[in-house]
């Protein structure tokens, strides 16, 4: 088994972040609150509750360099935590939406932060050093829904969004007085605030979460629909993959190294994706257990499950299944996985351990180190 710790904190767990040491979690438990721990003597012990915002936090990022925390929530706010000795102090940041705000980022050089919302508006925020503050600046009138989700590219200029219209949209979020140093790397193309690079229409329904290969060549995102899309070559002419499974939805994604990807979502089991030699992807397994079952009963078992379910009926007597391969039995989490977070060290080009929570209130830590079959993609 490829879990290597498994930790339950709360009945429900929205989203979660790793201090830079990995020595303090912070996890929201489904309300206005942030608990942090730390690990004290092998046991897990709450050291600070954060509370300044009035609704559910959606979001939080714990920045690897600054040791700064932000957190975005459905008041419409957004908090950037300092550590100052033993507190940590909020500042609040001017969103300007009239809607939540859904998901939140650090960008790669820790200079500015997304914020993606249901007013169909990402905020883009950084830190005025003359007048002591955080400020935003809105893309607006881009998307047709709420963005459920935010990804930067490794050169801290282009943002990537997902959509509830169905779309992943890529950005330039150039702004002068932040990005002035690093001109010389940027084409003009990228220079203007806010100009839309690239519209991906893949998804018939609603996209959730977005991710960018460490290389910042391949984006990957995944829709309601059962399926997640690759594009790679990123710009004028993409070169776009799709991969359907028959099992439940996604809800985040993650890439290990540039050939494998984990998607983690409603089937409460994180799933294998990993491109061959000639750059194809395809669903490997499910991490939590070492054989995909086969296609054959699948459907049946699938359809049966369904009608049980639907009518309220036992499961005995109504197939000729004599085990339910409906979902994979005996998985860590007991609930939609909802947050995916990569333990690796910043900027690495391969991930071997990450960390997943969910709606059962659990952390698991994973470690891919003797996945054997896994080996070979990173």
């Amino acid at each position: 088994m490829a879990a290597v710790e498994v930790h339950r904190f709360a009945q429900c767990i929205t989203c979660h972040a790793w201090s830079p040491d990995r020595s303090m979690l912070a996890f929201c438990p489904n309300n206005n609150e942030v608990h942090i721990y730390t690990l004290m003597q092998s046991k897990w012990e709450k050291l600070h509750v954060l509370q300044k915002h009035d609704q559910i936090i959606s979001g939080i990022d714990w920045s690897a360099r600054s040791n700064k925390i932000v957190t975005s929530s459905h008041d419409r706010n957004s908090y950037v935590w300092n550590l100052e000795g033993s507190e940590w102090v909020p500042t609040l940041v001017i969103l300007r939406l009239n809607r939540a705000a859904l998901c939140v980022q650090w960008s790669p050089k820790e200079n500015k932060f997304a914020v993606g919302s249901g007013a169909k508006t990402v905020c883009i925020c950084y830190y005025e050093q003359e007048n002591n503050w955080w400020v935003s600046k809105l893309i607006r009138k881009r998307h047709d829904s709420s963005v459920t989700s935010v990804a930067w590219h490794p050169n801290n200029i282009l943002l990537a969004t997902a959509s509830t219209d169905g779309k992943c949209r890529i950005f330039s979020t150039y702004i002068k007085v932040i990005d002035a140093k690093e001109s010389k790397t940027v084409s003009s193309s990228d220079a203007k605030f806010g100009e839309l690079i690239l519209q991906l229409d893949l998804s018939s329904s609603w996209a959730f979460g977005v991710r960018w290969s460490p290389s910042g060549n391949t984006l990957a995102y995944v829709g309601h629909n059962s399926m997640i899309y690759f594009v790679d070559e990123v710009g004028p002419s993409p070169l776009a993959q799709n991969v359907a499974f028959r099992d439940l939805p996604l809800r985040d994604v993650l890439f290990l190294s540039e050939r494998l990807v984990i998607g983690v979502g409603f089937d409460c089991n994180p799933m294998v994706f990993a491109a061959d030699e000639r750059g194809i992807w395809s669903f490997i397994r499910f991490l939590g257990e070492r054989k995909i079952t086969s296609s054959g009963p699948k459907y049946g078992s699938q359809l049966s499950g369904a009608f049980r379910t639907l009518y309220g009926q036992p499961k005995h007597g109504l197939s000729n299944d004599t085990n339910d391969h409906s979902r994979p039995q005996g998985t860590v989490h007991e609930n939609c996985i909802n947050c995916i977070v990569p333990l690796g060290t910043s900027g690495s080009s391969k991930v071997m351990r990450f960390s997943t929570s969910g709606l059962d209130g659990k952390v698991v830590v994973w470690d891919l180190e003797n996945q054997a079959d896994l080996s070979e993609y990173f």
